[in-house]
């Protein structure tokens, strides 16, 4: 049960947070903060009693369970996305009503956000404790889903529709590629536990495609390349959600991912390699960009992807400082975007071209923010001086072209991290108003946490540690001390110092000449492919809608001729040995091939059916036929249900029929007997289909055995009769399905309801 408290603490601040904004608006923050630091306490004691497992059976006879894990990789991206969600939501009191109010929106959304907020924050929890690869997708969907309303929470705004929507594509479909992964490992090894998968590749090695596909769905969560251009984009976002899905949640995502995989990755050296090159090349791509950026939440969304490179080559190497990157990471970047928040507020302004000189008015941001930047840039006395130090540690093993590869990567961080500092607070002085205090004590609490692991490393040991040994499944030697010595992580460090001082000392000189490179480069990269794309799949849609919308037999074959096809395909694919099957008939089965040949006569007949009232009686004739044979293959209930929806629609067609125009009746009387040879192709096609698949199933009907089956089944569910038992029990999960389809259409119609009368 401690392993499920934190998970269903985290899951219970949203609701709460509901709960007490009906009360009194800025009561939603600090319930749901409140909840937040609750569940990291929870954590962190059960962290201190070892790992652990839980098992829930949901479908045992499918051999389905929900699964649930503490050990020291959920528990270092627990306690990231549980502590910085509850500094965010804290900055996000003061945030949200300036943000609303300039936006001319209603106080009362401020609720809603902390609500959407807190929801991923309870997603992205259950997306690093579930030990289930099916559970791992839904968590990771909800993810997607979440972030898409909070990127998308200025609706009136183009900007942030348009971001949200790109970011659901990518994110989304990376997630469906990641899902077809899964399902291939599930396959493979019979089950879609995650111990037991890792436990049987041990000796039979994951499938490369599956492996790729699970690579896919990680880099599109990370922002790696080619997927790294929804991020930039995602900027339209207020700052605070920037802050927690784009350096602490979201985008560490994609990393936990291939961490919590990677004993399944570790054989597979040629996928490994693959990664290793996104990663340098998404280091490299995110810091150029970076480096020429203006408006300043930019600046932080290509650094963001730079530093998942840095994350993403020490996945691929093995290395046991993975984790830690990631931990130390999170806390760096969530203070600099909070930062640009701040600044965004009291200034009005969103470009380093249009601010500048602000220590002198906001010293304590200054101050703050710098100590971040420091940690994000790896100087001495800051928890990200450990970072760059096991990226360093990880890269001296590989040789001097990945050392010289990973030298330059940094020393370009911290290029682009100076830039962003001093063209927020260098420069000539520029007086502004105080930034509200909740703006600034999140930034000086994550600043006293990146100083706190730089003077006592020592605390960042155990934990680095326990999520390393997850990750690579062996007994872990990570240690963390300032060595004063000429090893080869120091001097790259040294290297990278120099090369980033004398980067922003001469960025003068180089970055337009980059600005323009960049901007050329930028008409062949994968954004333009990206709306490429969607500009013919709109194209295709179109002309696919004009054929479909033609006339009504179009509209019919547009179903069945695809359906007909799939039908063809499964049979394709599917072993004919004994599929089709010759029987007898005797004495006994007369009556059911009269009612057959009734059947048959009667759809025969409609092709020749001269008015529309005779269509309709023929068409329910085939229908009354049906359920005849119904009747005689002792299918009573069925038979019933038959007669009745027959019934129903034979009196509702004949009463429409009575209302339209008799000239539109003649039109289309005219028109349906003159027959195309696509309408002959695709009543073939549908036909055929129809055949094999029935003669197939017919060919292997076991009356007997499934009847029975189903009579004990009906008494284990202790149901009175079968026909109950099927109902609310064997298809109840269909029923459930049926009803949620019909009420997100009344809820649809509902909404459109609402926006005609808003629009009178």
């Amino acid at each position: 049960m401690s392993i499920l408290l934190p998970i269903l603490l985290a899951l219970a601040c949203a609701p709460l947070a509901y709960v007490a904004g009906r009360w009194r608006t800025g009561a939603a923050a600090w319930v749901g903060a409140s909840g937040a630091l609750a569940a990291l306490g929870v954590l962190a004691h059960g962290w201190t009693q070892g790992p652990a497992r839980v098992v829930l059976p949901w479908a045992p006879t499918w051999g389905l369970s929900l699964e649930f894990t503490r050990d020291g990789l959920s528990g270092l991206y627990a306690a990231m996305a549980l502590g910085v969600g509850a500094l965010v939501v804290v900055y996000s009191r003061a945030y949200l009503p300036h943000h609303l109010a300039e936006e001319g929106r209603s106080p009362r959304e401020e609720v809603r956000f902390h609500e959407l907020l807190l929801a991923f924050m309870a997603a992205m929890v259950l997306l690093v404790t579930v030990d289930d690869l099916l559970l791992l997708f839904v968590a990771l969907d909800l993810t997607t889903i979440v972030s898409y309303l909070l990127i998308g929470f200025d609706r009136e705004d183009p900007e942030s529709r348009a971001a949200a929507l790109l970011s659901l594509v990518l994110t989304g479909a990376t997630s469906v590629v990641f899902f077809a992964g899964a399902m291939t490992l599930g396959l493979q090894y019979g089950t879609f536990s995650l111990p037991l998968v890792i436990e049987r590749a041990a000796s039979n090695p994951a499938s490369t495609g599956a492996l790729v596909c699970l690579a896919v769905g990680a880099l599109g969560k990370s922002a790696q390349v080619p997927f790294h251009f929804w991020l930039p984009r995602a900027m339209a976002a207020p700052t605070p959600v920037s802050s927690y899905l784009h350096s602490a949640a979201m985008v560490a995502a994609g990393v936990f991912l291939l961490q919590r995989l990677y004993p399944l990755f570790a054989p597979a050296t040629e996928v490994r390699d693959g990664l290793l090159a996104i990663g340098f090349l998404s280091m490299g791509l995110g810091s150029l960009m970076a480096l020429v950026a203006d408006p300043f939440k930019r600046v932080l969304a290509y650094s963001t992807i730079a530093q998942y490179g840095y994350a993403l080559v020490l996945v691929a190497l093995g290395s046991e400082g993975a984790p830690l990157y990631v931990a130390i990471h999170a806390p760096c970047k969530a203070a600099l975007f909070l930062t640009a928040g701040a600044v965004t507020q009291v200034t009005g302004k969103k470009k380093l071209s249009e601010v500048g000189g602000l220590r002198h008015s906001l010293p304590v941001l200054a101050g703050a923010s710098a100590v971040a930047a420091a940690g994000l840039s790896a100087l001495p006395l800051t928890a990200g001086f450990f970072k760059d130090e096991v990226f360093f540690h990880a890269l001296a093993k590989e040789g001097p072209v990945v050392m010289a590869a990973g030298l330059v990567g940094a020393g370009l961080t911290l290029a682009y991290t100076l830039r962003l500092w001093w063209g927020l607070f260098g420069g000539p002085r520029r007086d502004v108003p105080a930034a509200p205090r909740l703006l600034v004590a999140p930034v000086v609490v994550l600043a006293g946490l990146i100083l706190l692991g730089g003077l006592l490393p020592g605390l960042l040991v155990a934990p680095a540690r326990a999520a390393a040994e997850t990750m690579r499944g062996e007994p872990s030697t990570l240690e963390l001390a300032y060595h004063l010595d000429a090893r080869a992580e120091n001097l790259l460090a040294v290297g990278a110092w120099v090369l980033g001082a004398a980067l922003f000392a001469t960025r003068r000189a180089w970055t337009p000449g980059l600005s323009r490179v960049l901007r050329r480069t930028a008409l062949l990269g994968a954004e333009r492919g990206y709306r490429l794309l969607l500009h013919l799949l709109d194209r295709l849609s179109t002309w696919l809608h004009e054929k479909e919308v033609r006339d009504l037999r179009d509209r019919v074959a547009s179903v069945l001729v695809p359906t007909g096809l799939l039908g063809i395909a499964v049979l394709g694919v599917t072993p004919l040995r004994a599929r089709f099957m010759v029987g007898t008939v005797g004495w006994a089965d007369v009556t059911l091939v009269m009612a057959l040949a009734f059947a048959s006569a009667a759809a025969l007949a409609t092709l020749r059916a001269k008015g529309h009232l005779m269509l309709v009686l023929l068409i329910s004739c085939v229908g009354f036929s049906l359920a005849m044979v119904f009747a005689f293959a002792a299918a009573p209930d069925v038979a019933l249900t038959s007669v009745l929806v027959e019934t129903t629609f034979t009196l509702l067609f004949a009463g429409l029929l009575a209302l339209l125009p008799e000239a539109r009746l003649r039109r289309a009387q005219k028109e349906s007997q003159k027959p195309r040879g696509r309408d002959r192709l695709a009543a073939g096609v549908a036909g055929a289909s129809a055949f094999l698949l029935s003669w197939s199933a017919l060919s292997h009907l076991q009356a007997e055995r499934v009847g029975q089956r189903t009579v004990e089944l009906a008494e284990a569910a202790h149901s009175p009769n079968v026909v109950a038992a099927v109902l609310t029990d064997f298809r109840g999960l269909d029923t459930v399905g049926e009803m949620s389809v019909v009420v997100a259409a009344l809820l649809g119609v509902t909404s459109l309801l609402g926006l005609k009368k808003g629009r009178r």
